[in-house]
């Protein structure tokens, strides 16, 4: 998917966090990749999951009835793996693993098996092997391991290859791998762990052909990925970022540190919803620090978001595009009732943006819906279609599928946040202090019902998006219905408008 879409035919269990007080990025590095989880802006201010750098020491000792694995025996870990009856525990002993040394040899789980790293136990897949851990087994659980420089195919992923449910990843470093270094199935538990420097995504929360329900990510250090650059590789591929999610139902991102990633921070692409992305520090992402596309229905609250989409936000206006590209992007997506999750709307609130290029933009492409040759989403329909056939022909034009071909940017409210931007600290010679809401001119195909201006009044007026009660510091600009009309925080908050009642703003920078 791409994040434009203008011009062209996707209750757990508590967990002690180790959140560490920053007072500096210290500390070693031991590759050129790692130095790179350092924000190059400074120490963060708030406590952040610093699981890269001191990622909590798995057990010293083998426990009861746990199959040693031995670092000196190549393929050990698989074969013993084999061997072994399901809901195993394996002790990996320290030390370098090696599977066999053919691309496919890979470590296959049995139900409820359990891999637990000694202190210094690394599996290394030694830029040969494609997969760490693959097969449909549920309930598997890694703790304390680093997985690493494994070189799975693009849109592939490392560990949980194949998308199994139940498995459980704790305190683990998945690091310098190609594809994802993650994948995702459901009731899956991502805590405390590093993704660092993989080469396409840290985790891409997809599963063939089905939904992932009840997700959690939480306390993890999320940083460097993208190394390969898929974006230049494949441009408009919309293949990258920290963490991908696509037709995710009901997910708990929180307390993470999601940094220093080429592209977007987090990203929900496609019939996600529910989700709940809390309490994380998401900074210096080369793009958005978080974008919610095609989707519905999630609360983002209590983030702080500083110094995201420098160099994609600089990239674009460089070469003298006037779309405000955003470092909160709402693309398509919206509150839906009729969807069941733990809200019926997106609310966006109690954030600090500090520093950013530019701010919040709610867009929807007038083009984009259903099987329109304009959605390159292709075999995509919006949750709430299910004669998808009648979406591809002029008969949308009539209701229900008139309203329900699409997706939808509305019940978007935005309250409480504290918008602060210096531009000096940005360094930004074009306007990088935006919010807005708005669409393009509706033109294609030719059967569209959605033509000229219907979609852009809608979104701006009609389809009940609020921003109010926010503090503004710096130079802030909105933009409405298109990105010609620009305003300026007395003609956002009058007719027809009207946003922004009970905000303030102070034109200093700073604060």
């Amino acid at each position: 998917m791409g994040i434009k879409w203008r011009h062209r035919a996707l209750p757990a269990a508590p967990l002690a966090l180790v959140l560490l007080a920053a007072t500096g990025c210290t500390g070693t590095s031991d590759s050129p990749a790692e130095a790179k989880s350092t924000p190059s802006s400074g120490a963060p201010g708030t406590s952040v999951a610093r699981m890269c750098a001191k990622p909590a020491a798995g057990p010293t000792k083998a426990p009861a009835g746990a199959v040693t694995v031995d670092p000196a025996v190549v393929g050990d870990l698989a074969a013993k793996t084999k061997s072994s009856p399901a809901n195993t525990t394996f002790w990996l002993r320290p030390g370098k693993h090696r599977l066999e040394r053919d691309r496919y040899a890979q470590v296959m789980p049995k139900k409820g098996n359990r891999y637990l790293g000694a202190p210094g136990a690394v599996l290394d897949g030694r830029k040969t092997n494609q997969y760490a851990f693959s097969g449909t087994a549920r309930d598997v659980t890694i703790r304390h391991l680093t997985v690493q420089r494994f070189v799975a195919p693009n849109n592939e992923g490392v560990v949980n290859h194949d998308m199994a449910d139940g498995w459980v990843i704790e305190h683990a470093k998945i690091q310098y791998n190609s594809g994802a270094g993650l994948m995702a199935g459901a009731r899956q538990r991502v805590r405390a762990s590093c993704l660092r420097a993989n080469g396409q995504y840290g985790m891409n929360a997809y599963k063939t052909g089905d939904t992932i329900k009840g997700l959690v990510v939480e306390g993890n250090e999320v940083v460097g990925n993208n190394t390969d650059d898929w974006e230049r590789r494949k441009p408009g591929c919309g293949c990258t970022g920290g963490i991908k999610f696509w037709a995710v139902n009901g997910a708990d991102v929180r307390g993470n540190w999601v940094h220093d990633n080429r592209g977007a921070g987090l990203w929900a692409d496609n019939n996600n919803n529910d989700f709940r992305i809390e309490n994380n520090v998401i900074e210096a992402n080369d793009g958005a620090a978080l974008m919610y596309e095609t989707s519905y229905n999630a609360v983002i609250r209590n983030n702080t978001i500083r110094r995201n989409n420098w160099v994609e936000g600089r990239k674009n206006a460089d070469r003298g595009d006037d779309f405000p590209y955003a470092t909160v992007y709402v693309s398509e997506a919206g509150g839906e009732p009729r969807i069941r999750a733990r809200t019926n709307k997106i609310e966006i609130y109690r954030n600090l943006l500090r520093d950013n290029w530019s701010g919040i933009t709610l867009w929807e492409n007038a083009d984009r819906f259903c099987n329109s040759p304009a959605n390159t989403s292709t075999g995509y329909c919006t949750l709430l279609v299910k004669d998808t056939d009648r979406c591809a022909r002029p008969g949308i034009a009539t209701p229900p599928l008139y309203h329900d071909c699409r997706w939808k940017t509305q019940r978007v409210d935005i309250h409480d946040n504290r918008f602060v931007l210096d531009e000096s600290v940005v360094k930004c010679e074009v306007k990088c202090g935006r919010m807005a809401v708005l669409a393009n001119y509706g033109t294609y195909p030719k059967w569209s019902p959605y033509k000229g201006k219907r979609v852009a009044d809608a979104i701006t007026l009609k389809q009940h998006n609020r921003w109010h009660d926010n503090v503004y510091r710096g130079p802030w600009s909105f933009v409405a219905g298109d990105p010609g009309r620009k305003l300026e925080p007395g003609q956002w908050q009058s007719t027809p408008y009207r946003q922004d009642e009970d905000s303030t703003f102070d034109a200093r920078a700073g604060g």
